[in-house]
């Protein structure tokens, strides 16, 4: 049944998965491509569309999955499978253990997880960069560089830093999508690959 592997799946990824939503991207991309809900492709567009979306974005891709698979109730089923871990472990840490965190032992713990989350992260980066620039999605595909994708990168690299540099504050993540947005939307109705 769907809807109970669909829970069981989140809900396994939200018990093993730290660092938050960022952290769970590369856990929920091993599960959803194991599984077939999704082509690298559809989930590479639906990371996007999390990430520009409000919310918590491992919660936002789970209930995407959860409603492409289930409907609504799949979607209800994602979400509570991916949130239900965290909502008992901050509800026990708060009822039971308040003083837990100031431990030598927890804290030592805390740091040690800190890199492996990092690790997750600039790993799903990587992975996500050679799959949209180079279109490799595994190591027997041979290599074509997306010239559209490979301006995009380019135009918006320096973004960041000019904008802190002559307006004095950071750019908004969500003005870079839209950004982004934008100059695909042209690149790619002007430019035939």
């Amino acid at each position: 049944m769907i809807y109970l592997q669909l829970f069981l799946t989140f809900l396994e990824i939200g018990a093993v998965a730290f660092g938050g939503g960022y952290g769970m991207i590369s856990v929920i991309r091993d599960q959803v491509l194991a599984n077939g809900w999704l082509s690298n492709e559809e989930l590479l567009d639906m990371i996007a569309v999390s990430e520009s979306t409000p919310g918590p974005i491992a919660v936002n891709m789970a209930t995407f999955i959860g409603s492409k698979q289930g409907g609504i109730f799949g979607a209800f089923c994602a979400t509570l499978g991916v949130t239900l871990p965290a909502f008992i472990i901050m509800l026990l840490v708060a009822v039971l253990v308040r003083g837990l965190i100031k431990r030598g032992g927890v804290q030592a713990a805390l740091s040690g997880i800190r890199p492996c989350v990092v690790g997750l992260i600039i790993a799903t980066a990587g992975i996500m960069l050679i799959n949209c620039l180079f279109g490799i999605k595994n190591i027997s595909e041979p290599v074509f560089i997306d010239p559209i994708a490979f301006i995009i990168l380019v135009l918006i690299l320096p973004i960041p830093y000019l904008t802190k540099k002559l307006m004095k504050k950071k750019i908004s993540p969500i003005i870079m999508i839209l950004i982004s947005a934008v100059l695909g939307m042209i690149l790619y109705s002007i430019i035939e690959i």
